[in-house]
């Protein structure tokens, strides 16, 4: 009796392990999803300043867990015309991907940006071009910050698409155009840094990537004061079944919006909600195969009222600087901008008014290495007003960076 009585405690243990696993669910898999770098190719970067930005994604690239069934990578060029370096099919390891951006060339020609992004959607992402459907798909752009074409309509169509996008600007972007361009909420999808410091933007850049390719549940990204998009896991297939899809205020339960998506949709974009509001969303997907259990989360849309949330300095001179901030809300949201700055020490300060829709401003007549506290203030119709401030220095005198010397080996300067 006792080999029975063992092997029925065997299979009891396993069957109990078994109800186990499945209460818990599938466990975790390795991330998946397509990752385009766009690359700014063009004659407006410099020589040097495209091998800093080729070693940085190279360096980006190489630890990401890349693979046929895991993720891809793909590289474009950003030039007169739109060069893909290798598609999302090409290599299948980091250490390939980071020795193809290496060996990538610089391409030159006009930036247009544009061009390169319509060619990333249609070429690539796109699902007839072999495009991997119901997974994740990130675009990371390296911009040294201006466009000869549009980019906002190509970025808005991958944004339909699901394309998370992340920006990383070398300084010289319009904070404006590029916070519109980014996913939001811009502080996560955007980053200015210089050229020889984006190597201090490499581990969390690379975090928020692996983030965007794994939706293990249903989450919720660009959440603005009127909606939100929402993205899952695929949990079934175009014949397998279909969601519903519920969007209700939380303080009224009764008031639930529904969708009905395909079995093979990840992702929807909700509009048209009210701003500063909790949302209750619940994904109920309708197998007829098996019991897949729903997934809810909360959201709240953003203050309809949402003063400067970022501020850049830029071009600092020894007189002058210039401040940028985001959002720029425009003549039917807020009455305009003040911009109030003055030395640390003094506390004595000066003002200028900004028009609405306008998103920078100069600053002139400062003093020579001061240290001065800038505040944008953004005044509502209402009567209300919302402040951000940030500290700026100007430079003691005018300053050049030092040519860099050539490498052994290299003959002198063109004629």
């Amino acid at each position: 009796m006792l080999p029975w009585t063992a092997l029925a405690l065997a299979l009891s243990l396993r069957l109990a392990l078994a109800l186990s696993g499945a209460e818990r669910g599938p466990p975790a898999s390795a991330p998946q999803g397509d990752l385009l770098f766009l690359l700014d190719s063009s004659a407006s970067v410099s020589h040097y300043e495209f091998s800093r930005v080729r070693e940085f994604l190279g360096q980006l690239a190489a630890p990401l867990p890349l693979g046929p069934e895991a993720l891809r990578a793909s590289l474009v060029h950003v030039g007169s015309r739109p060069h893909t370096e290798f598609p999302f099919s090409q290599h299948s390891s980091g250490a390939a991907v980071q020795d193809a951006i290496r060996t990538a060339a610089q391409r030159m020609g006009d930036t247009n940006t544009g061009l390169a992004l319509i060619h990333a959607k249609e070429q690539l992402f796109a699902e007839a071009a072999g495009a991997r459907p119901g997974v994740p798909k990130v675009l990371v752009w390296v911009t040294d910050g201006g466009s000869s074409d549009p980019v906002g309509p190509p970025i808005q169509e991958l944004k339909d698409l699901g394309v998370t996008i992340f920006i990383v600007s070398t300084g010289r972007g319009n904070l404006l155009e590029l916070s519109a361009a980014a996913s939001a909420p811009a502080e996560k999808h955007l980053h200015f840094v210089d050229v020889d410091d984006l190597h201090i933007i490499a581990q969390e850049l690379r975090g928020s990537i692996l983030d965007a390719m794994q939706p293990q549940q249903l989450h919720a990204s660009e959440v603005t004061s009127s909606g939100f998009r929402l993205a899952w896991p695929p949990l079934l297939t175009a014949d397998s079944g279909y969601y519903v899809l519920e969007v209700a205020l939380s303080a009224e339960p009764g008031s639930a919006r529904r969708e009905q998506l395909p079995g093979n949709a990840t992702g929807w974009a909700w509009a048209g909600l009210e701003p500063d509001t909790d949302y209750d969303v619940a994904l109920v997907p309708e197998s007829n195969l098996r019991l897949v259990r729903p997934q809810r989360l909360r959201v709240r849309t953003l203050p309809g009222e949402a003063g400067p949330e970022r501020i850049v300095i830029s071009h600092a001179r020894p007189r002058s600087l210039r401040v940028s901030w985001a959002p720029a809300l425009g003549p039917a949201a807020a009455l305009g901008y003040h911009v109030q700055f003055g030395p640390l020490r003094s506390g004595v300060a000066q003002r200028v008014d900004v028009p609405a829709g306008r998103n920078s401003t100069m600053l002139l007549g400062l003093a020579p290495g001061t240290a001065y506290l800038v505040t944008v203030t953004a005044a509502f119709r209402s009567g209300r007003e919302r402040a951000m401030s940030a500290k700026a220095c100007t430079p003691a005198s005018e300053r050049s960076r030092a040519p860099r010397p050539p490498p052994p080996g290299a003959g002198g300067p063109e004629p």
